[in-house]
């Protein structure tokens, strides 16, 4: 066996608001688009795919507060990857978290940043 994720798939309220977001983002980590349906598209990296869909079962808007996933964290690069995306995230739709802590809110070893996006989808960026 092999560890690690084949994929995640995550459900948004409206696929095409996020997409433009969500598009940034990932290239900026050297994602690859790998597949395109209506609603939704699927991106690659090192084996894993993280495919993101417009729910068709929905009940409300998403809270990240709420029981289900609270964030999804992707190796971002060297510290300055890091800073570069944090400097470019809000021009993009995403928003910092955290900001009078960054970039070491998860603890004085931990250099990431965190970003939410304008549907309050919650992301981290690791430093490796």
């Amino acid at each position: 066996m092999v560890p690690g994720f084949h994929h995640v798939e995550v459900w948004v309220v409206d696929f095409d608001a996020v997409r433009a977001e969500w598009a940034w983002l990932l290239t900026q980590m050297e994602w690859t688009l790998a597949n395109q349906c209506p609603g939704g598209e699927s991106w690659a990296a090192g084996g894993a795919h993280l495919t993101l869909t417009s729910s068709p079962n929905l009940s409300g808007e998403h809270d990240r507060r709420t029981a289900g996933v609270n964030h999804l964290a992707f190796r971002g690069g060297s510290a300055s990857d890091v800073d570069a995306l944090m400097q470019n995230a809000v021009r993009n739709g995403w928003f910092p978290l955290y900001a009078e802590r960054y970039p070491h809110a998860g603890g004085p070893d931990h250099y990431a940043g965190w970003l939410e996006n304008s549907s309050g989808f919650k992301v981290e960026v690791v430093a490796d």
